[in-house]
């Protein structure tokens, strides 16, 4: 069986399309389990509440860098914890060419924190346009047709 690591970075504001996008990576662990492909799905609700000597954060931090795919969802604001992690990504993926990046965002309400914009910002200047998504059907949609590419490409490719 082949395990791919995904980790799912995002604030408390996208609780329910991270349970929706849980959801269907179980799903798709289903329609996949003939094709020996576990998604082995990271967020931060199900890591260790234990104390850490270097903190917390620095333990998700692992599991982000371990990753195969890293999966940032942003609303109406990028907290510091998510950016922290975007960067550890980030990083791994200057150096490794894994993981494999991808970043959404939901359609912003009306006001929105200047952390969103200065994301958005900083993606730019790496040349790396991010995905809209309206809801969590739409963000799945888009999701699982990477998936399905990278599933044609046996995951190396980047």
């Amino acid at each position: 069986m082949k395990k791919i690591k995904i980790f799912l970075a995002s604030s408390n504001e996208l609780k329910f399309e991270r349970e929706q996008f849980e959801i269907e990576i179980n799903r798709k662990n289903k329609a996949w389990f003939n094709k020996e492909i576990f998604l082995d799905l990271n967020i931060w609700e199900d890591m260790s509440a234990r104390m850490s000597s270097t903190g917390s954060q620095s333990e998700y931090n692992k599991f982000v860098e371990q990753a195969d795919l890293f999966v940032f969802l942003a609303y109406s604001k990028v907290g510091m914890y998510t950016a922290e992690e975007f960067e550890h990504a980030f990083g791994q993926f200057q150096a490794t060419q894994k993981p494999f990046i991808f970043t959404y965002f939901k359609t912003p309400p009306a006001n929105t924190e200047d952390s969103l914009a200065d994301f958005k910002t900083k993606l730019k200047e790496l040349k790396h346009y991010g995905a809209n998504f309206k809801d969590s059907n739409d963000l799945w949609n888009q999701f699982n047709k990477e998936l399905e590419h990278l599933e044609m490409e046996g995951f190396e490719a980047n």
